[in-house]
């Protein structure tokens, strides 16, 4: 039923009635006809499908709604990659959370519901409006899209670009229906032709962008693979120079810096991501979609506008590039294609085909034709690529004037100079920059701001570094507590003797320390936060080099020890409390924590499945280290005539965490070193940063223990407590 009361119901009954008094009354059926009822009854299925088409109508508001939210959520993850960009002053502005991926054309093809929806009327110029504001929103999403196709392996990057064509073709098609039927273009005016040729005309435009920018990323999805490979090639040759180039009269932390700072510049301009980006920029009639169509128009205009922000720096770029100031006539060659544009093609082309069953005549016309569909792809990514060295050539120009302009108005206005040169690098930097095009050099401001940026990234970290770690190492004369913390003299409980990891006897010997009573909390406190940060760092030195099961398994339980003594001041389910242990001597303690780790070892030793020692369980491995640490404290001192204090304990335990984290934190800086040789290019700057950021935050770590007389043992054998302890035992004193 409408406002007005009419319904469906109501009008068949009038017809009904009507049909009742013609039949009765003949003079009353000359007048009305069966073609008047006939024309009744279509009135009244007219309102039925009015009354359909409300009903249907309703949820329409609600996807409208959907639709805004969609396009939030690509707002906030392109201005997230804006943020991010301006932050870490990365002006080209790489794809971090806004990438293409499942996830990304799945919600990009919520936000183009309007655009592909043949069936609902949307006549009023907000419906019109918004409709070719989404084919915007799409332009704007597509261009922010592009970086991100180079962070991707080969396999992920197909099927995205297949999936993104699939969608993007499913768009225009639409539309262009839309625009052939007139549902895009028709305004109930009585200009109508007038602002349906103007609709339309935007629609038209905006379809030959989203088309070239399609064809632009399926041309530039060729290319990545070459330019990948060529930034490996010219990674691994800068790799070896700077392996031949070391200074020798340098400390270790100097080292790490230079070592860092290099690896920085190539993995800065080596990013796929950074070479992507710097390649090709060089009436009152309603909807059914009610208020939410002026809320997506809202939405999706914003999007265009902060969307369009990454894209316009990109193409600013070009300025990171020496040639913006130098010029020679090879910056016009445009019509000049390099190889590796079109290398990709050139091997698909030549290479076989593997038949199966097939007549000699098919497999050389399926051949024939391969090459021939090969040749025109060969052609028409030439002309994509001169049609964008056209365009990236007068953004260039374009660049060239505004700067220009620029440092014409500073050197009148200012009167201080810039500095052109890196004046904080002493050494050049530039043989490190990794290019796909040898002809383009980075500009001197672009590489001292790369300098600067890890420079400011180091200098972060330093201000990240643990005090009361620091004051912890300072207990620590030596490495004598690698030696003395287990003792062979222990008998084994099991057949074979667990090996040990640098992480589970600190672990296990802060539990042995927190559990002493009478002891100040600011003191336990302290020893807590300093076991915590360096348990940080002892980790990523097992991570780096203890890659077999073993070792894994002993990380495991010492990760899910020291969570259980932090977090729950527990010991395998029991108390670590001062009052559990009040009234008891250090022997007692020490004997308690024996006897409860024997007994865990047995008892897991005696159940009916056994436990395999391939692959031991976490409470085993801890147990198995709190009996072997307790049992060699208790032959040490048991022959004391005097009782050891609980003070002198905790200082005695407190030694030997020292000790083994110094021992362990000698491997920091072959993990930076390590940290700094990523393999895999996409991961490659992410790497580089935890290492410089490990740097930073270990530079006076490193510093103190550059004056320690460190054992001259193999670099195979060093990140190994098990080698530094049978080193130690045969040294000579």
């Amino acid at each position: 039923m409408n406002s007005d009361g009419y319904s469906y119901g109501r009008c068949l009954g009038i017809v009904s009635a009507l049909d009742r008094l013609r039949s009765t009354d003949e003079e009353f059926g000359q007048y009305l006809t069966s073609q008047n009822l006939s024309q009744l009854q279509f009135s009244c299925q007219t309102e039925d499908d009015a009354e359909t088409s409300a009903l249907f109508s309703e949820p329409m508001l609600w996807i409208g709604i959907y639709i805004a939210t969609a396009s939030f959520i690509c707002i906030l993850a392109m201005g997230a990659d804006l943020f991010c960009g301006i932050q870490n002053k990365k002006l080209w502005f790489p794809c971090k959370y806004f990438s293409l991926n499942a996830a990304s054309i799945t919600v990009i093809a919520v936000t183009m519901k309007l655009p592909v929806d043949l069936s609902s009327t949307m006549p009023s110029y907000t419906d019109q409006a918004t409709k070719l504001g989404s084919l915007g929103f799409l332009c704007t999403m597509m261009a922010n899209l592009m970086p991100s196709l180079a962070s991707m392996d080969n396999k992920t990057l197909l099927a995205n670009v297949i999936g993104l064509f699939i969608f993007v073709i499913t768009v225009i098609v639409n539309v262009c229906i839309q625009i052939n039927t007139k549902a895009i273009g028709h305004v109930s005016l009585d200009l109508s032709y007038t602002y349906w040729s103007f609709y339309s005309l935007i629609a038209y435009a905006y379809m030959t962008m989203i088309l070239l920018l399609l064809i632009i990323m399926i041309s530039s999805s060729l290319t990545i693979p070459t330019f990948k490979g060529i930034l490996e090639f010219k990674y691994q040759a800068a790799n070896k120079m700077f392996l031949t180039d070391q200074r020798v009269q340098m400390s270790i932390v100097d080292k790490l810096r230079q070592h860092v700072r290099r690896y920085w510049v190539m993995a800065e301009t080596g990013n796929p991501q950074f070479v992507m980006a710097s390649s090709w920029e060089h009436i009152e009639d309603r909807s059914p979609y009610k208020w939410s169509t002026t809320v997506i128009f809202i939405t999706q205009s914003i999007g265009v506008v902060v969307g369009t922000i990454a894209p316009v720096f990109r193409c600013f770029s070009v300025s990171s590039f020496k040639f913006v100031t130098k010029w020679n006539m090879n910056h016009f060659m445009f019509f000049n294609v390099e190889r590796y544009w079109t290398q990709k093609l050139h091997e698909w082309k030549q290479s076989p085909i593997p038949f199966l069953s097939m007549s000699r005549r098919s497999r050389i016309i399926i051949s024939n034709s391969k090459d021939t569909i090969l040749s025109l792809c060969v052609g028409f990514q030439k002309v994509v690529v001169v049609s964008c060295k056209v365009i990236w050539l007068m953004a260039t120009i374009l660049v060239v004037i505004c700067l220009s302009c620029w440092k014409s108005l500073l050197a009148r206005w200012c009167t201080s100079t810039i500095a052109s040169r890196t004046d904080d690098i002493d050494e050049d930097l530039s043989i490190y920059v990794l290019q796909i095009d040898n002809n383009l050099d980075l500009a001197e401001e672009k590489l001292k701001g790369i300098s600067n940026s890890m420079n400011s990234f180091i200098l972060k970290a330093i201000k990240e570094e643990n005090n009361t770690l620091l004051e912890l190492l300072e207990k620590s004369t030596g490495f004598k507590g690698v030696e003395i913390f287990d003792s062979d003299h222990v008998q084994s409980l099991l057949s074979v003797e667990l090996a040990n990891s640098w992480s589970l006897p600190i672990v296990t010997l802060t539990c042995i320390a927190v559990a002493l009573p009478n002891i100040p909390r600011d003191t336990v406190g302290s020893l807590f936060e300093s076991v915590g940060e360096g348990l940080s760092y002892a980790y990523l030195v097992e991570e780096s080099f203890h890659c077999s099961s073993e070792y894994v398994n002993l990380r495991k339980a010492s990760m899910s020890l020291w969570y259980e003594v932090e977090n729950k001041c527990k010991w395998l389910d029991n108390p670590l409390a001062k009052n559990a242990f009040e009234g008891k001597t250090t022997i007692d303690i020490i004997k308690w924590f024996s006897d409860k780790a024997k007994e865990l070892v047995i008892e897991l030793k005696e159940r009916p499945n056994g436990e395999l020692m391939e692959n031991p369980s976490k409470i085993l491995i801890a147990a198995n280290s709190m009996y072997r640490i307790t049992q060699t404290i208790l032959l040490r001192y048991q022959s004391n005539r005097e009782p050891i204090t609980k003070k002198q304990l905790f200082a005695h335990l407190n030694g030997m965490i020292a000790d083994i984290f110094s021992a362990c934190f000698t491997n920091i800086p072959r993990v930076i070193t390590i940290r700094c040789q990523e393999s895999v290019i996409e991961k490659r700057e992410t790497s580089v940063k935890v290492a410089a950021k490990l740097l930073g935050k270990t530079t006076k770590i490193i510093e103190r223990l550059e004056k320690f007389e460190v054992p001259s043992m193999d670099d195979d054998k060093m990140p190994y407590i098990d080698e530094w302890r049978l080193y130690l035992k045969h040294a000579i004193p």
